[in-house]
């Protein structure tokens, strides 16, 4: 048992379990190293690169990590301009509903179907990313939202077309909010994923939560349809930046070098390695065998995949990177609702940003009434709270994620567990809940707290949600990458329709039940779910390995 991590019941290898000599009592301190592994030596202390690598040159694990970095900056600014569009309309709510001659639900719905939209399209996008990859869906997307941005602003006070419009705005932003963590573990290895991830996470959502504050004063300076325009200009200026410096992400290794995927036969290799060298076995075989398209020991340059050209690197599509059936694809991540790590990650992400959403849709009628008659402006400026914490929810991720998984791989003999992600919850909880359960009392009695501490825990709900983010998206990647992208599908599907039944009915609740009773039962539901990943974390590994035995979408020949 490592760290409280329970062993299963049986010895096997168990995926996303990986040896790592990151520890000074491995044997990398002689010198023995496998040399047919690739490691990280930038460091004083070798670390194996997981997965590991090919030779192939078009393998993106093989790119500079500055084409590297600069593919996820790009990504990452696009997701910020993307991801302002959920909360578009959040601090001018009221205002459009005596513009547009409808009640404050029924505004706040055109929000819920453009939350509905990124569910259902990325649903269907995900498959197509298993079969032709990531590229063609960024460049779909950003159209799309160039496209429907100016719609959106062109609307008029015709209802239906401004919820046309928010529908297909959040077709646009699906690939983005579906894809761009699948991308980070494209691009990365395992030791080097947990600042980026942050960084992915903090484009998803603090773009969102920044959005609001300049919607207000943009409304009430130059008119509420230039929030949809300016969404269209500065998607349209970064296009050709994602056309010409954002390749093709996904790539088909063999499964031999997925060491991560694969388990315990690396940590039973570095064990074998040391005891055969030890017997004097000269030639003590490695766990990644010989390859097609890959150099090793006697194999020819020419087996390798010639580069491909800057020119073909610029097609929409390269190839399949999967044989696989589309239709199976798109149904593949229904079961994986009854998978406990999926659902986990759902309940841990989707949940807070549910209760997020809420709040952003309840925000204008609480503060635009008495006692405060805050302006569109002022109701905008409320969100520079969350968006501080959201700043500051993800730098304390990007701190803790790493140094505490390098920590406990320390204190674990030099063994990664994917469940040393979990204990970013715990900061979850400490801060969500405490935002949840501060902002319903605050917010109730205004006249005694005023604007302040409202915001103030808003601020500390939003970093829990981050947090939260993080540690299920990082658990996600490393403990299921082979069904990570399915994974991310149930995560979008979850939280979007979750928060489309919050937009749809959150007001109502609140007018029939008070904001200090509905706070106080969302704040406790929190903390319910949070506690969830103590099992989570004790038999997380139990988890995979009966998985891993088990496989639900084998079951379901949908694998």
């Amino acid at each position: 048992m490592g760290l409280g991590v329970l062993e299963p019941s049986r010895s096997e290898k168990v995926p996303g379990t990986s040896f790592v000599y990151d520890d000074t009592s491995r044997p990398t301190q002689d010198g023995e190293l496998d040399s047919r592994l690739k490691y990280d030596r930038s460091g004083a202390i070798p670390i194996i690169l997981v997965p590991q690598p090919s030779d192939d040159p078009n393998d993106p694990l093989n790119w500079p990590l500055w084409k590297r970095d600069m593919i996820l900056v790009i990504l990452s600014i696009l997701s910020v301009i993307a991801s302002t569009l959920s909360p578009l309309l959040a601090a001018n709510t009221v205002t459009l509903s005596l513009l547009f001659n409808k009640d404050f639900a029924a505004m706040a719905l055109a929000t819920g179907y453009h939350l509905l939209g990124v569910g259902v399209a990325g649903f269907l996008f995900v498959a197509s990313a298993r079969v032709w990859g990531k590229r063609h869906l960024y460049l779909l997307g950003t159209v799309l939202i160039i496209a429907s941005s100016a719609w959106g602003g062109s609307t008029a006070y015709n209802y239906k077309s401004l919820v046309w419009a928010r529908v297909i705005q959040g077709v646009g932003l699906a690939p983005f909010e579906a894809l761009v963590n699948a991308s980070v573990g494209d691009l990365y290895f395992v030791h080097e994923r947990g600042k980026r991830m942050a960084l992915s996470n903090l484009a998803l959502f603090g773009g969102a939560f920044f959005t609001p504050i300049l919607v207000g004063k943009i409304t009430h300076t130059i008119g509420w349809q230039w929030s949809f325009y300016l969404v269209a200009i500065f998607c349209a200026t970064m296009l050709p930046f994602l056309f010409f410096f954002v390749p093709e992400t996904a790539f088909r290794r063999d499964d031999s070098f997925n060491i991560d995927i694969r388990g315990e036969e690396s940590v039973q290799h570095g064990t074998a390695l040391k005891n055969r060298t030890a017997n004097g076995d000269p030639n003590p075989s490695s766990s990644i065998e010989k390859q097609p398209g890959t150099v090793s020991e006697g194999s020819s340059p020419a087996s390798v995949s010639p580069k491909v050209s800057f020119a073909r690197s610029l097609l929409p599509f390269n190839g399949r990177k999967t044989d696989e059936n589309l239709f199976k694809l798109v149904l593949r991540p229904l079961p994986l609702f009854l998978h406990p790590a999926v659902l986990w990650a759902c309940l841990i992400q989707g949940t807070l940003i549910g209760w997020t959403v809420m709040i952003g849709v309840v925000l204008a009628a609480i503060f635009l009434g008495p006692p405060l008659w805050y302006s569109e402006v002022q109701t905008g400026y409320m969100y520079t709270g969350p968006f501080v914490g959201a700043v500051l929810g993800f730098l304390l991720a990007g701190l803790l994620a790493d140094w505490s998984a390098k920590v406990m791989i320390k204190r674990n003999k030099g063994v990664y567990e994917p469940e040393f992600r979990i204990v970013l919850v715990v900061a979850q909880m400490v801060f969500g809940c405490a935002g949840l359960y501060g902002f319903g009392i605050t917010s109730y009695d205004v006249n005694r707290y005023g604007w302040f501490w409202p915001d103030f825990f808003f601020a500390l709900e939003v970093m829990g949600m981050v947090l939260g983010a993080v540690a299920s998206a990082l658990y996600v990647v490393d403990a299921h990458r082979e069904i990570a992208v399915e994974a991310f599908t149930c995560l979008l599907i979850f939280k979007n329709v979750f928060s489309f039944g919050l937009t749809w009915g959150a007001y109502n609740w609140i007018v029939a039940a008070g904001i200090l009773k509905v706070f106080y039962i969302t704040a406790s539901v929190q903390v319910g779910i949070c506690l969830l990943s103590i099992p989570m974390y004790i038999l997380g590994k139990k988890n995979r390995a009966f998985f891993n035995r088990h496989d639900v979408l084998k079951m379901t020949h949908l694998w």
